[in-house]
């Protein structure tokens, strides 16, 4: 649609509202379906083609919202990878139960047995006498001095890995009438799930100020946009179109904004990973662990892109229904 002007040039003083208002206008002979479906691909290309129009603002607003959500993320993989590190030491996990001396090596391996038959235990592990001073022999360099000690003063030992809760089965192996010692640090587990819980509780309080962040920074990209059409809203409001058809466009834009931010961020803390994943194996290997940094996988890599693209979707509507009831107030 086109206007002439006194001159008798054509003019065009509201790119873009054409294509709005003869969808608005066909709807009617068109199906319901057929216009709303041929609406949502017209707003879905035109969201895209403003971004390829304006690509350095576009990138500027897609690298701080990327930015603002992959500080969360990446602190939420950080306690993942924390949390499975902690789960696979199953050695900081188990308990030594040294028997009393006078137990007979055979009342040794009929005990190892009924615990293992219980369900908080995981693994027990027998360790005759000969077997722990064969091991303080070569461990500890003094094997010519323990060759001179008569007899073996060493009791046995069973080295208990729990499935669940080592405190309480320390308790209870204290209460053996064959146990003698028993060690275990269960300290250490529960200072690490403090931390753990600690840090869960910041990623949330980080994910949702950074969120907030993005939130406003797409209504704000939005809401400029806005104020560039507002001529073209004003057309489409005086010929009858609803809000919701007014809205659309501005609502995939911002879910674009949104999606290309997830993905930005997904590849910076690939990219992160990456980086980190080699020092970091050969750091846990020196320990003798087998440890490697584990990434996001396919399933929460769509959850992240889903939300990022919700987030935008959100803060496009809260500026455009704002920006509507305000002109609608106007006009009333």
């Amino acid at each position: 649609m086109s206007s002439v002007n006194p001159s008798g040039a054509n003019s065009d003083p509201m790119p873009g509202v054409d294509r709005e208002i003869d969808i608005a206008i066909d709807a009617a002979p068109q199906s319901r379906f057929g216009a709303w479906l041929d609406h949502h691909l017209y707003s879905l290309v035109a969201s895209l083609g403003r971004l390829l129009r304006k690509p350095w603002a576009a990138l500027l607003t897609i690298g701080v919202m990327a930015v603002a959500l992959a500080l969360p993320l990446g602190l939420w993989a950080a306690l993942n990878n924390v949390e499975r590190f902690a789960g696979d030491v199953q050695r900081s996990r188990q308990i030594s139960l040294f028997l009393k001396p006078e137990v007979k090596l055979e009342r040794a391996r009929v005990l190892a047995e009924e615990l293992r038959a219980r369900p908080e235990v995981g693994a027990v592990d027998l360790r005759t006498p000969e077997q722990g001073l064969a091991d303080l022999r070569e461990k500890s360099g003094l094997g010519d001095t323990l060759s001179a000690i008569e007899g073996n003063p060493l009791p046995s030992l069973l080295v208990v890995t729990p499935k669940g809760d080592e405190l309480a089965l320390a308790q209870s192996l204290e209460q053996l009438a064959e146990a003698d010692l028993v060690q275990h640090d269960a300290g250490w587990r529960q200072r690490l799930d403090g931390w753990l819980r600690f840090g869960s509780r910041l990623a949330w309080v980080l994910a949702a100020m950074l969120g907030l962040g993005a939130l406003l920074v797409v209504g704000n990209t939005v809401r400029l946009d806005i104020q560039s059409r507002r001529d073209e809203i004003g057309v489409l409001q005086l010929l009858g179109a609803t809000d919701g058809f007014i809205r659309r466009p501005f609502l995939y834009l911002g879910a674009c904004y949104g999606l290309a931010a997830g993905a930005v961020a997904l590849a910076l803390l690939t990219v992160a990973d990456h980086s980190l994943r080699e020092p970091l194996t050969a750091l846990a290997l020196s320990y003798g662990s087998h440890f490697q940094l584990q990434g996001f996988e396919l399933g929460p890599a769509l959850a992240i892109l889903a939300g990022a693209a919700a987030l935008g979707w959100l803060g496009a509507g809260l500026v455009t229904g704002h920006y509507l009831r305000q002109t609608r107030a106007g006009q009333g």
